[in-house]
């Protein structure tokens, strides 16, 4: 017997150390990137990646000073903030060295060591090389000091307690920098550089696990983004879903501009456009598009059944309300007129699994962001004070059956949840 506990307290001993080992370690050292010649290129190169890395998103508060944090990050765990990246050096980064920042990208360790909470992205960001990682540290220095503390975060137990996360870690992360595929040309590895890195483009379109870890296998494959009940969408290679039926140059389209032939972004991906890929270069958006389009197909879910004849008064009280109040833009066939007035028939937005995104379109409206190559976008207008739950229920459900599409039918229930809106 005594033999037998010892064997177990040696397992549960080599166990905690491995989990340890796993869960704190840094990845090999790599060296700083000498300064170059000409400093006002490399911070330039530098600002191009934080806004490639859409850094402003979490670390602006809203009608705050950029990159002083103070934003707010609602999870499931609980709350957190986004920190102060100005060179301050008491309550933001201007007492990091390069090396500091690189171990927060790569290693997912603030400054001494200590564990970041995966909210921020450095699964993703471990995969941005170290050039490009001293460049961003080196226009995030060159920035105006701002004295503002970051915020803690405001987190459950026992999510608030940061020694948990080796565990996490152990399980989930490992760290290392974007190899390039050798059957793969360099358009192609640039997408892919910029989707599973910079991007972080998982980070909100791939289901997440109890423990909020990204499921692989599942990887960009559409998601519900939690606590903002917005669902992002596949973009993988499904057809009726996904990108299958998008050309690469409508993809492009859609991230540098915000709409495109097959449709608009809005909701949360409108900022993400507004703030980050409209500033992207023609190139790399065209990249990140080729390398989307090359995503397999992940197994379809099963056709929603055909609508019955006890459904034939919900359909029809939606054809009328379309007809009403619909058909002047989107077409009697739903055919829309792109780029400003999207498809209905045939779009992957309105026949998702989850009509979240189509019901909050329908009560709240929405605009495609103003970009450099949508200066000026056309919007649609809320129905919310319009149109009761149920007639709400009614033409989504309408649009999801028609011309073609075939999606579940929507409920009032579903619709009166998201007629308040919650607002950052």
């Amino acid at each position: 017997m005594k033999r037998l506990i010892l064997t177990l307290l040696v397992v549960v001993a080599v166990a905690a150390g491995l989990v340890a080992w796993l869960g704190t370690r840094n990845d090999a050292p790599v060296a700083a990137t000498p300064v170059p010649a000409d400093k006002a290129a490399w911070i330039a190169r530098g600002e191009y990646l934080v806004r490639a890395g859409d850094c402003v998103a979490c670390h602006t508060a809203r009608g705050g000073m950029p990159y002083a944090g103070g934003r707010a990050i609602r999870t499931g765990f609980g709350t957190f903030y986004g920190p102060n990246i100005t060179p301050d050096k008491d309550t933001g980064i201007g007492d990091w060295s390069a090396d500091d920042f690189w171990h927060a990208l790569h290693d997912g360790k603030g400054k001494n060591g200590t564990l970041l909470y995966p909210a921020f992205p450095f699964p993703n960001y471990t995969r941005v090389s170290r050039a490009d990682a001293d460049a961003m540290f080196a226009y995030l220095q060159s920035l105006p000091p701002v004295r503002q503390a970051s915020r803690k975060p405001e987190l459950q137990f026992p999510f608030d307690q940061r020694i948990l996360l080796a565990g996490w870690r152990a399980l989930y992360f490992r760290p290392g920098v974007f190899e390039p595929q050798p059957g793969q040309n360099a358009e192609w590895n640039r997408g892919a550089y910029l989707v599973q890195g910079l991007g972080h483009c998982n980070a909100c379109h791939t289901p997440r696990n109890i423990l909020g870890a990204t499921q692989a296998k599942a990887d960009l494959s559409g998601a519900m983004i939690p606590m903002l009940d917005w669902y992002a969408s596949p973009l993988t290679g499904e057809k009726d879903a996904g990108l299958g039926a998008w050309k690469v140059e409508e993809v492009a389209d859609l991230l540098k501009t915000g709409v495109s032939m097959k449709g608009a972004v809005s909701g949360p991906m409108a900022e993400v456009v507004r703030e980050s890929l409209q500033h992207l270069s023609g190139e790399d958006v065209r990249a990140m598009a080729v390398y989307l389009k090359s995503l397999p197909q992940h197994p379809s879910e099963e056709k929603a059944p055909s609508p019955g004849p006890e459904h034939e008064a919900q359909l029809a009280l939606g054809a009328s309300l379309y007809e009403k109040h619909c058909v002047d833009c989107h077409g009697a066939n739903g055919q829309g007129e792109g780029p400003h007035y999207p498809p209905l028939a045939g779009n992957r937005a309105v026949t998702l699994s989850s009509p979240t995104n189509v019901i909050r379109m329908v009560l709240h409206g929405g605009y495609p962001p103003s970009t450099g190559g949508n200066p000026r976008p056309y919007g649609m207008p809320p129905f919310s004070a319009m149109l009761s739950d149920e007639e709400v229920a009614a033409v989504v459900s309408s649009i999801r059956n028609a011309w073609g599409n075939r999606a579940s039918l929507v409920q009032s229930g579903q619709v009166n949840r998201y007629r308040a809106v919650v607002v950052d």
